[in-house]
């Protein structure tokens, strides 16, 4: 292996780290729907909604067909750092957005989301090429770990900057913190082998074989049970994501700082997650992984349900960080187990599909749930069945074996 691909590899997602904690996570969210937009009466709520939405829809539509022209272009490398900018020059324009700003930054976050999500296809589609298959699922996990430590060192700036009382410096440091750990993949993952073949040409031959590999991946019994399982246990994972803020404040009482704690402190276990997991991944297999993943994830979602004060959710949030990290991991090394060589971008086009649209009916379930019963409780309980239901899909996947007695 060359160590300085993976460790530039695995620093890429230390930089987008930052885009991910501070500004989808915790600080520009609130500060878009309280400040540029004002909630009352949800407006903010409903605009947020949408620019994620919008966001991830581009990019989910677009993935399969965008991975397949770097694949037949050779341009690989060219498109990570196409997204990459335009994250960065989304993300510093936030500088720019005053209360009222309310179309003006739905079009940066969109494009800010597009820029960072988008290029994670193209990341994802290295990992094949820089790691041997006896170690993918380690390097998978090291990758994650090295991800946590940067949300966790960029949201510690941002507190710091915060306290200055404006906003503006934070957005810069993303931008800055994005465009500086990302340069090691750009110097040091291997680059484009450009074919001959027209940017125009490769793309319409590109969709053409998004297509071809959306049949394919179909006919394939296992690759295809395996992706729904994943559409549906990380419909559940999202879910969660998308709710704990509010399930924290709204149930368990949390308050702003104690917030961003809490979203650290979470990071700390996703990391630790993520690197303890890492070398079983390979040794045990990913199947094993992520179905103890998916065990953790369905009893924090019994949990939630369970626990009445904000000391035990703690630690309740504690398991849940530690489920992250490895579901992520193992699921990423256990797709790689179906990919042919030659497809990688192809093929983690469409796995980006799944992942991106599988946050539309869990986010319903828990939204109806909560109506209906006056109560968040019972919906988080109902997220579970989203893990439990992933968990005998993927026990019934043939594949995801160890890696360390696969051969490339």
């Amino acid at each position: 292996m060359n160590k300085k691909q993976i460790i530039s590899w695995c620093f890429f997602d230390f930089a987008n780290s930052s885009y991910s904690a501070v500004i989808l996570a915790v600080v520009f969210q609130v500060y878009y729907i309280n400040v540029i937009v004002g909630n009352t009466a949800g407006l903010g709520d409903l605009w947020w909604g949408r620019a994620i939405s919008a966001s991830m829809l581009l990019v989910s539509l677009t993935s399969p067909f965008m991975g397949g022209i770097a694949d037949y272009a050779g341009v690989r490398k060219q498109f990570l750092a196409i997204y990459t900018l335009l994250c960065i020059a989304a993300t510093a324009g936030f500088c720019f957005l005053t209360p009222g700003a309310v179309l003006g930054g739905f079009i940066l976050m969109v494009l800010a989301t597009v820029g960072m999500e988008g290029g994670v296809v193209f990341y994802n589609s290295f990992l094949p090429n820089i790691a041997p298959a006896s170690h993918q699922g380690r390097v998978s996990g090291w990758g994650f770990a090295v991800g946590y430590s940067g949300s966790i060192l960029s949201l510690f700036l941002a507190l710091l900057l915060i306290k200055t009382g404006r906003f503006e410096p934070v957005w810069l440091m993303v931008a800055l913190f994005f465009a500086l750990f990302s340069l090691p993949a750009f110097l040091f993952l291997p680059g484009d082998e450009r074919s001959d073949m027209a940017l125009a040409a490769a793309g319409q031959i590109g969709i053409k074989k998004a297509w071809t590999t959306l049949k394919e991946i179909w006919r394939r019994k296992e690759a295809r049970k395996f992706l729904l399982a994943y559409l549906i246990y990380e419909d559940g994972v999202n879910t969660v994501i998308v709710f704990s803020s509010s399930l924290a404040t709204t149930t368990f009482g949390f308050g702003q700082h104690e917030l961003i704690v809490l979203y650290l402190v979470v990071q700390v276990t996703a990391l630790a997650g993520a690197f303890l997991l890492s070398k079983p991944t390979d040794t045990w297999g990913p199947k094993r992984v992520v179905s103890l993943s998916l065990f953790l994830w369905s009893l924090v979602s019994a949990l939630g349900f369970l626990v009445h004060d904000k000391s035990t959710f703690w630690l309740v949030a504690c398991i849940a960080g530690l489920g992250l990290g490895s579901v992520q991991a193992g699921s990423r090394a256990f797709f790689t187990q179906f990919i042919p060589q030659g497809k990688e971008g192809e093929y983690f086009g469409v796995y980006s599909l799944v992942g991106k649209t599988s946050a539309v009916l869990g986010p319903i379930v828990f939204g109806q749930v909560s109506a209906a019963f006056g109560s968040q409780r019972p919906a988080i309980l109902s997220i579970a069945l989203f893990f439990i239901l992933g968990l005998v899909i993927i026990s019934g996947v043939r594949g995801g074996g160890p890696n360390v007695l696969r051969k490339r």
